[in-house]
């Protein structure tokens, strides 16, 4: 049983941290956050087994995050304010040509980041040349043209 409520309580904790984090660090990763994200496995997985590394005990580590993740996925859908509370909504970094720079600051993304997605998406070159950009749920940012 102390497996069990070890899983969700480091379930629930790495939610919490990575949500904190922000999006941009699932959209893409650098190789920095890949080393992070390793020692963070590391680290996860000592909490998890403590000093028991028995294949049971993985197994029920393994079932309890997965009914865990698929319990937070019917709670998101029965509450709409849980699944904004844990997945954020979008955010609008350029509006009419005009950079919200309270919005990059707090999204942590820079206008060049921005810039990169228009060019790649779209070919475009200047900011005027965006109606709007959007920081979407999952870190990836959406350009709509002018």
């Amino acid at each position: 049983m102390d497996s069990v409520v070890r899983g969700i309580v480091i379930y629930l904790f790495l939610l919490i941290v990575i949500r904190l984090s922000g999006r941009r660090s699932l959209a893409e990763i650098t190789a920095f956050d890949f080393v992070l994200l390793l020692i963070i496995a590391e680290t996860t997985q000592q909490a998890l087994l403590g000093d028991d590394f028995s294949l049971i005990n993985a197994v029920l580590l393994i079932i309890t995050l997965f009914v865990v993740d698929i319990a937070l996925s019917y709670f998101k859908e029965w509450s709409p304010g849980a699944a904004t509370l844990i997945d954020g909504t979008p955010t609008v970094l350029i509006s009419l040509g005009k950079a919200d720079k309270e919005a990059l600051k707090r999204t942590r993304v820079s206008l060049d980041e921005v810039m990169e997605a228009a060019r790649e998406q779209h070919g475009l070159e200047r900011l005027e040349q965006i109606k709007f950009a959007v920081l979407e749920i999952g870190g990836n940012i959406s350009i709509v043209p002018r």
